[in-house]
Parts: structure tokens; C-alpha cells; sequence
């Protein structure tokens, strides 16, 4: 792996080294922020029959399980989750030390959006570590028998929105237990509501040299237009894909929680 922006640097061949290097790369800042992850084809397609596991490859791999182990919080809605077959996340062979060591636990939990309740059973698993286990953002609406259901399985329900989840709502409650560090992992309508509310603070996108055609859905898939304004902070390669960090340009109003 190497970083071509905004300096030229080869980053260590050793798993370990080039695992602490690029948790310095993207360490968070002292602020609360709102980072998505996402990988696209050259063609712009968001998934490969349905996945996004079919675009990705060892170096987006190992990136994705460093982004986590910096993360406070995984923010993912319930069709990915499902489509992704997502459980709890992994601990880090590497930077789990580094978390505990913060007073983090050793996995972040997973915070999935979901309006009916209808989880993947593999989110399901009471294996996770305590303190990483599963979170579901709901509406005050949601189906009572559904939640009555997640919480005899001991997860915690949490609203925010009244007939739709309200993202805004759902950061704040999240903000105020401390889990201000966020991982947003998609799909393209949570980060279409990101972005549409003024929300994200940087888009980490891979670039995978495929492409795919027909009409697989991009990145970003919101029934709204709105045009932000980005600009590129790092560019890394790896085995033919493009790493690219976007944040807030300067002129943008400061992140995270800002008014629409």
C-alpha cells in the first residue's frame, strides 16, 4: 500500500506495522465525526449481485477492519445488514490493545436503522463482547410485538423519529453516550440521509478497478437532489484500488450535528 496525496509514502510491508500506520492515517479528530465507508466500481456501481462483497478485495478488507477498531459506533441500516449477512463486529488482532486501553470495549457495536424491525438473524448472536452488542434505531411507531421481541432477546431498542427514523435524533442519542466517533457503513439510503441533513464529515470511498454495468445502485441512492461540495484530504492504492478520503469543504458550516 501506498499514499499518492497529499504526500507521497509507502507504507510498511509488515501486517502489523502497516495495521498502526494506517490507524494514524485515519485516526479521528478531538470532535465528533460522522465518517462513511463505502466502495464503489469504476462504473460507479455500489454492489456486485447485490453485494458489496463482490467489489472488494484484501486491501479494502483490511482497511474496513481498521476503520472499525477506530470507530465508537458502526452505523448500518437493516436492508444491508441483511444483505450483507452482518453480525458483531471482529475484534482487531492488532489495535484491540489500543481500545481497551481507551476504555473502549474491544469490538464497537453495530447501531442498525431499522424502521419494521425486521433484523438478519446473524445480528442476532449474544456472543458479542460486552459493550459491543447490537443497538436498534427504531421509530416510536415501530411495531410494539417486534420490539417487545428484540428486547426478551436482549437488545436495546432505541427511538428516534416518529413514523421514520430520524438520523439527527438518532446521532444525538448516540452522541450522548459518548459515541461520538461514527462509522456509517451504508447502505445508500442511510448515507442519502447523511448527506442530505448535512451530517457527513468524510466519505471514504474504495474504487475498485471492476466494473459491473447493468443497474446496480450507486453509493448514494436518496429520492432528493442536493449538491455538496467535497474536498479530497488522501488518496491511498493498494492491489489496483483507489483509497480516497473526502471531507467538508472549507467553506462548508462545521459538521456533525449541523441544522439543515
Amino acid at each position: 500500500m501506498q499514499r499518492l496525496f497529499p504526500a507521497a509514502e509507502t507504507a510498511p510491508a509488515d501486517p502489523v506495522e502497516l495495521d498502526h500506520w494506517l490507524a494514524r492515517e485515519y485516526a479521528y479528530p478531538s470532535r465528533p465525526w460522522i465518517r462513511a465507508n463505502m466502495v464503489a466500481s469504476l462504473d460507479g456501481a455500489s454492489a456486485w449481485k447485490s453485494r458489496s462483497a463482490g467489489l472488494s478485495g484484501r486491501a479494502d478488507q483490511a482497511l474496513l477492519a481498521v476503520l472499525r477498531a477506530l470507530a465508537d459506533v458502526i452505523l448500518v441500516g437493516a436492508e444491508t445488514a441483511r444483505r450483507e449477512e452482518y453480525g458483531p463486529a471482529d475484534a482487531h488482532p492488532n489495535l484491540t490493545a489500543a481500545r481497551l486501553a481507551a476504555g473502549l470495549p474491544a469490538t464497537p457495536p453495530i447501531a442498525v436503522i431499522s424502521r419494521r424491525l425486521e433484523l438478519a438473524d446473524s445480528l442476532l448472536d449474544r456472543q458479542a463482547p460486552p459493550g459491543s452488542e447490537t443497538l436498534v434505531i427504531t421509530t416510536r411507531s415501530a411495531p410494539p410485538a417486534g420490539r417487545r421481541s428484540l428486547e426478551d432477546g436482549g437488545l436495546e431498542v432505541i427511538e428516534a423519529g416518529e413514523d421514520d427514523v430520524d438520523v439527527r435524533e438518532a446521532l444525538r442519542v448516540l452522541g450522548a453516550r459518548g459515541m461520538t466517533a461514527v462509522l456509517s457503513e451504508g447502505g445508500p439510503r442511510v448515507l442519502a440521509q447523511l448527506q442530505r441533513h448535512g451530517l457527513l464529515d468524510e466519505l471514504c470511498l474504495s474504487i475498485a478497478p471492476r466494473m459491473v454495468a447493468g443497474d446496480a445502485p450507486r453509493i448514494v441512492n436518496g429520492t432528493e437532489e442536493k449538491l455538496t461540495e467535497l474536498r479530497l484530504t488522501a488518496l491511498l492504492e493498494a492491489d489496483g484500488f483507489l483509497f480516497t478520503r473526502h471531507g467538508r469543504h472549507p467553506d462548508s458550516p462545521v459538521g456533525g450535528l449541523v441544522p439543515d
